[in-house]
């Protein structure tokens, strides 16, 4: 099975989402995300055994716990790529409000699963939502003109939780389960 831990963004921020993404829609190379599906990756864990999955529930909630972070506010608001706007593989919405607190919370999720043999994260985490992936650089001066010259805002959530998340991957996209939810 395919898991990795989120934050699950509320289903309100689904069409302002979609309308931003419209505004990308002339670039071509872009593949874009479900709306729905909005989150923001807390660890990618890949393919895991179903045998591990109460080892992961367990890192999970210890390493919440750990974080003691509480309920908090986050904006969605900026652009920002993966990994350079001259290379841009990933288009992405940030996070101002509760960057911080995403950040100390991301934390200890990556030590818990590191510990129970994950592998670690090979860059630093900047909290974010993954609008579009980029297949081939048709479109990479809209994108680049966009993240530059644009600031937008999309919203705000109380985030409250954490998930543990299957990713089912299908002909017309993944499709994703939650397995197991802590509350902060």
């Amino acid at each position: 099975m395919r898991l990795f831990v989120s934050v699950d963004l509320p289903e309100t921020l689904a069409e302002p989402i979609a309308d931003l993404q419209s505004e990308f829609r002339g670039a071509s190379g872009l593949d874009f995300t479900d709306p729905q599906q909005a989150h923001i990756t807390m660890k990618f864990l890949g393919e895991t055994d179903p045998s591990r999955v109460d080892t992961v529930v367990d890192a999970l909630d210890r390493a919440v716990a750990t974080a003691d972070v509480p309920p908090f506010e986050a904006t969605f608001e900026g652009l920002g790529v993966f990994p350079t706007l001259d290379y841009i593989n990933v288009l992405w919405l940030g996070v101002t409000d509760g960057s911080d607190a995403f950040c100390r919370l991301q934390a200890p999720i990556e030590d818990a699963l590191v510990e129970r043999g994950f592998e670690p994260e090979d860059h630093d985490f900047t909290p974010h939502v993954t609008l579009a992936r980029m297949n081939h650089a048709g479109g990479k001066e809209l994108v680049q003109e966009r993240v530059r010259e644009t600031n937008p805002t999309v919203g705000t959530m109380t985030v409250d939780s954490v998930a543990l998340t299957e990713s089912t991957l299908a002909e017309d996209g993944p499709v994703y389960e939650t397995l197991h939810e802590v509350s902060l």
